[in-house]
């Protein structure tokens, strides 16, 4: 094994850690925002014209797979001349957009589940306090309701944001060039895969931990109330 290679490429996987946190924050940004008024619909109506297609939505994403996703986004939006001929194609064209349109949609989908289960198991207590308090049912949900289920959800939220971390490696296949993509030019310009891709291994691993690191250190203070002294 011969790994001054990379250390003489360094910069290149520097650039591709870029592009992978990147895709990451934006997509996980992008997708809680879709992801809470998609679980506050599933959960406060029950008019089936507005929970159907956010039920559709929902298990399109979560029942196909993300490979499959990015390349209808990114391949099959070129065949819709209506949107050709539309401002949106000079984003859609763009394989970077394609790739954070697709990780947002497919996050907001699974987050939006995770937060669907978390405000349906409120504990009765809390809501029929915030009734006996005299909030209304916005006000419920916005004081009681959704930070209690935030607190709840952290820990399924946080291994859906490991799994996005590791979705986003599929971005290598549309040509961008993320760690995957990193270590993808440097196989291709040395046939050196094993250290090429143990290395990017190591970016990963270096990431997750620090997030795992990161959400312990959240969840310990966000869930306080549920631990047992001593």
């Amino acid at each position: 094994m011969n790994f001054s290679v990379i250390f003489e490429n360094i910069d290149i996987y520097l650039e591709g850690l870029w592009v992978t946190l990147e895709l990451v924050s934006l997509s996980l940004l992008f997708g809680f925002l879709l992801a809470v008024p998609l679980a506050v619909i599933l959960t406060a109506s029950k008019n089936p014209v507005i929970t159907l297609p956010v039920r559709a939505f929902i298990y399109f994403f979560r029942g196909t797979p993300l490979l499959i996703q990015m390349f209808l986004v990114y391949y099959g939006m070129g065949q819709f001349d209506a949107l050709k001929d539309t401002f949106l194609w000079d984003y859609f064209k763009e394989a970077h957009f394609c790739a954070l349109f697709t990780f947002a949609l497919n996050t907001g989908a699974y987050t939006a589940e995770i937060f669907r289960g978390a405000i349906a198991n409120t504990p009765s207590g809390e809501i029929e306090a915030a009734k006996a308090a005299g909030m209304s049912k916005p006000l419920m949900f916005r004081r009681i309701i959704l930070p209690s289920a935030f607190r709840r959800a952290l820990p399924a939220y946080g291994n859906e944001m490991i799994f996005m971390l590791h979705g986003t490696a599929l971005a290598s296949v549309i040509t961008i060039v993320d760690i995957t993509g990193a270590a993808r030019i440097i196989n291709s310009r040395f046939y050196s895969p094993y250290e090429a891709f143990i290395t990017a291994a190591a970016f990963y691993m270096a990431i997750t931990f620090t997030l795992v690191w990161i959400l312990k250190k959240v969840e310990y203070r966000c869930l306080a109330h549920l631990r047992r002294d001593g």
